[in-house]
């Protein structure tokens, strides 16, 4: 919900800007006109905003404007019929295991936050859970005794329960017992992961932190707490995983987004067999001509 009323706020103070202040005002070219702005526009970093990301802003706003139009607000839905731009499979390089333990053994294990840190870290790895997903995690909801916790609410809205490894649960178990103790404000606070005030750690926090670690690495690969799960996801592949495992793991709706990480996969594959096939590496004028 967070998410998209911060989508919604960038159209609203675009809109503002332009003297555009009612909903019955905005026409379909004002939306248009959006659109060309989303693709110009560039975060604080300097990045443009990807093309899956304008598409996400672009039915945001087309939803809002529809939900309006049942609300008998407006009368017509000026984001209709958007020549949205195409979608990309734009999937992030993963980490080498190498990249991934260097991450893991940066957080400060003198400090709580440290060792929260390192249990997040840990986490993502193992289960290739979400940002929001792990925020959300309750105190009660990590079982030791099973290796698993459920994932309530996830994205589309779904439960599920995905497995956890035991390097995950034994720093899970350092943090509940060591640093969160000295975290933990409000005795009543039930969320699992708190930030250095007593709060909820929060998403965007999270990322913050994580990209950090990676900056500490020399890891320039674009992502944050996202890359844990394309990591995940492919190292599982990579080492036999049947697809449906995967999908059911990372709470895909459609099999064919957990298809996406094969790509990923048959690409380093080939690149091992260019490097270590005896005839991979011959050179093609050293091939026979076949005969009809």
């Amino acid at each position: 919900m967070r998410t998209r009323r911060r989508r919604l706020a960038h159209f609203h103070h675009w809109a503002h800007e332009r003297g555009i202040e009612r909903p019955t005002e905005v026409t379909h070219a004002h939306v248009e006109r959006f659109q060309r702005h989303l693709f110009r526009y560039r975060k604080v970093n300097g990045q443009p905003i990807a093309i899956n990301g304008q598409r996400v802003a672009l039915f945001t706003l087309e939803m809002f404007f529809r939900w309006l139009v049942r609300q008998k607000v407006i009368a017509s839905n000026p984001a209709s019929d958007l020549d949205l731009p195409r979608r990309t499979d734009d999937l992030r390089e993963p980490l080498t295991l190498d990249e991934m333990e260097t991450v893991l053994a940066l957080p400060d294990l003198a400090t709580p936050e440290g060792v929260r840190d390192r249990a997040c870290l840990e986490l993502f790895y193992a289960t290739g859970i979400r940002r929001t997903e792990l925020t959300n995690l309750a105190t009660t909801d990590v079982d030791h005794s099973r290796g698993t916790l459920p994932v309530r609410l996830g994205k589309g809205k779904k439960d599920r329960f995905v497995p956890v490894g035991e390097r995950a649960l034994a720093w899970i178990d350092k943090y509940e017992r060591e640093a969160r103790p000295v975290l933990l404000h409000d005795p009543r606070e039930r969320r699992l992961f708190l930030n250095q005030y007593g709060q909820p750690l929060s998403p965007d926090g999270l990322s913050w932190r994580v990209r950090d670690y990676f900056t500490r690495a020399g890891i320039e690969k674009r992502g944050a707490c996202h890359l844990f799960r394309h990591t995940m996801a492919t190292a599982m592949l990579d080492n036999g995983a049947d697809i449906r495992h995967v999908q059911e793991i990372l709470g895909h709706g459609q099999i064919t987004s957990t298809q996406r990480y094969t790509h990923v996969s048959i690409a380093r594959l080939q690149a091992v067999h260019a490097a270590t096939h005896p005839a991979a590496k011959l050179p093609r004028s050293s091939t026979p001509d076949l005969e009809d």
